[in-house]
């Protein structure tokens, strides 16, 4: 017997890897890394499986965990199962599929850059220097469990107000990882958000103006980060909710194969290109890229749906009545296309009378006295057809889609359409000028250049008419200067609707810029409806707060460092304060202090952010009440709010 068929042989013994008469391959992975106890022993009980996942040191069994996922992610271990085939197509980096790959990224993408030795400002456009935290399995703990806040702030168009009291029903703008802000989320939110709009970083491998994210990452990586991200996003969807990500040319084609594996390629309801740039840009070697793209999928295809709505404003003017329902326009009942076969002779069976009453409200088929008969012939004796068969045609009354005027002496039947458009794949409107309509009007609201191409405000709005209605709650994890919940606060305005925005950045600069954007345009608003002399002004606000930081502040502290003896004083500091990694011994540290001053300041950084537990970056809320941490009681008490637990 191979040893493949060994394995196979022996795993089925166990019940919970083995259901109609399959392998549950996910299952044995997620058992092997954790060391479960009872796999260990099965594996331990045949000799050639033993042999070749164990390894003996010094007497001791070693379960070589790495080989072990290596050949069960193999696909000869399950080649017909619907595993097998699921995966045989996907990224892979070191011949591991990405999908599987439990690895998180950690850290932002962005210019936290540290300058070599001797390197000037002018050389910053070479590649930055980041630290990339990549934490493997075995070094996750509770780095994924829960946060807390603090920094609590109510924000409105007045001002910044103290916090009483925090519900589902409020906007947020959350400062902090947004992975662990995510997870953080995913207590209260999953299966709430009908909208996530992200706007991420491209990863376009050449340098963008300051005060952006960095947009050269190593490959893989990015694709890592975006899966870890993606991944719990997934889980905060509604059944009928939508996921719209914003990208270039660069990583489409495989963020496109990533996100079909974790939202499903069925639940791919397109690719739109979008004009964000017309004129193209003028210094590209080859093509003048003037389009980027946004990938959307439904979490679930069956039950997503899209608003009927006009997103072309020439089309949106035809539709100039409104009712109860909504804009409509008018079109005449009868078939006036289709030349002879819209004639009577042709569809006979659309040829009938219609008996309306002389207030023109009531409609029917039968026969009734002091009720007008109306046939399909035009005004100049026409015999036609209309444009439904009876049946529609009822329908339609109940629908109250149909409409009579009497126009000339004579009654003309209409039917009202409401506003709808095809959508197309191709979105070219002038207001989805990336620069006029982002840039330029960021720094109008602002009075000051302060962002880099941030999105069009109008392509965000549109977005958000076809896929969102009355209090839906929509999310945006990479919020930057914050035009997702601009839009949405324009959007209320214009519709009546009652949408709600959580908005997730780490950046303090772009948080300043974010919070400034979205308290003058509440100001603005409520300015433009008391010019409209309404007795109820526009009143909108949001909460605001921050995880608490633990080991982080570290991380800034170490970053920001200056020389050699900052970075040492903050070393000091660490070792009374801090959380360090298992892997640090502080007085083997201490002892070969010397030779870590021997070190680029650049090195000294890395190696000290290095020491740090990264589980322990921000305070997990099960540790709430622990005083070590010191938090106050309001804080406590606004956490549990905003996890629902009081």
């Amino acid at each position: 017997m191979t040893l493949l068929e060994e394995l196979k042989s022996l795993l089925q013994k166990d019940e919970r890897l083995y259901t109609d008469g399959e392998l549950l391959r996910n299952k044995i992975i997620e058992l092997g890394l954790k060391y479960d106890k009872d796999l260990i022993k099965l594996l331990l009980s045949k000799k050639k499986i033993k042999d070749h996942f164990f390894e003996e040191i010094d007497n001791t069994l070693i379960f070589n965990t790495e080989k072990f996922m290596k050949f069960v992610e193999n696909k000869e271990f399950l080649p017909d199962s619907y595993t097998a085939f699921k995966n045989r197509i996907g990224l892979t980096v070191n011949k591991k599929y990405i999908a599987t790959s439990n690895e998180v990224i950690l850290s932002w993408p962005y210019r936290d850059c540290i300058l070599e030795g001797g390197q000037e400002k002018n050389e910053e456009k070479r590649k930055e220097i980041f630290h990339n935290e990549i934490l493997a399995p075995d070094e996750i703990d509770r780095l994924l469990d829960p946060k807390v806040f603090t920094n609590f702030k109510r924000i409105n168009a007045k001002g910044k107000h103290k916090l009483s009291n925090i519900s589902l029903d409020d906007n947020f703008i959350l400062k902090g990882n947004n992975l662990l802000v995510l997870y953080s989320l995913r207590k209260r939110y999953a299966n709430k958000i009908k909208l996530i709009y992200i706007d991420p970083p491209y990863n376009t491998g050449g340098s963008q103006e300051t005060f952006t994210y960095n947009n050269y990452f190593n490959h893989s990586t990015w694709l890592t980060f975006m899966k870890n991200r993606l991944t719990v996003a997934r889980d905060l969807l509604r059944e009928d909710g939508f996921i719209v990500i914003a990208i270039d040319h660069h990583e489409l084609f495989y963020l496109g194969t990533l996100t079909d594996e974790i939202f499903g390629r069925n639940n791919r309801i397109g690719v739109v290109t979008v004009v964000h740039k017309p004129e193209g840009r003028n210094q590209e070697k080859f093509f003048g890229t003037s389009t980027e793209y946004m990938l959307v999928y439904a979490k679930n295809i069956d039950r997503a749906e899209f608003n009927k709505v006009i997103l072309h404003d020439e089309l949106k003017k035809r539709f100039d009545k409104l009712d109860g329902k909504g804009r409509y326009r008018l079109k005449n009942f009868i078939r006036l296309t289709d030349g002879k076969y819209s004639l009577r002779e042709s569809k006979p069976h659309f040829y009938y009378p219609i008996y309306i009453s002389k207030d023109l409200n009531d409609f029917d088929l039968d026969k009734k006295d002091n009720y007008y008969e109306v046939f399909p012939i035009t005004d100049r004796g026409v015999e036609r057809t209309w444009k439904t068969t009876k049946e529609t045609f009822l329908e339609l009354v109940k629908k109250g889609s149909v409409e009579a005027k009497k126009e000339n002496g004579n009654i003309v039947l209409y039917e009202k359409l409401r506003e709808e458009q095809v959508i197309k794949t191709h979105w070219i409107k002038k207001k989805y000028h990336g620069y006029h309509y982002g840039t330029k009007l960021l720094e109008e609201i602002l009075g000051r250049k302060e962002f880099s191409y941030p999105k069009s405000l109008y392509l965000i709005i549109d977005t958000l008419k076809l896929m969102t209605s009355g209090d839906d709650l929509i999310l945006d994890f990479f919020a930057g200067s914050g035009t997702a919940g601009h839009a949405i606060l324009e959007l209320n305005k214009e519709d009546g609707g009652n949408r709600k925005f959580i908005l997730v950045e780490q950046l303090e600069e772009h948080i300043k810029v974010c919070n400034e954007r979205i308290q003058k345009v509440m100001q603005n608003l409520r300015k433009q409806k008391t010019l409209l002399n309404s007795n109820k002004e526009i009143e909108a606000d949001y909460v605001y707060c921050e995880l608490m930081e633990f080991n982080e502040k570290f991380v800034q502290m170490i970053k920001k460092a200056k020389d050699s003896k900052e970075i040492l004083d903050i070393w000091e500091e660490m070792k009374n304060q801090a959380f360090l990694s298992y892997r640090t011994d502080s007085r083997l540290f201490d002892t070969n202090i010397k030779r870590f001053k021997e070190l680029s300041t650049d090195q000294q950084r890395k190696l000290l952010i290095d020491c740090l537990d990264f589980n322990n970056l921000y305070v997990n809320y099960s540790e709430i009440e622990d005083i070590q941490y010191e938090i106050c009681e309001e804080d406590i008490e606004l956490n549990k709010k905003f996890y629902d637990e009081n």
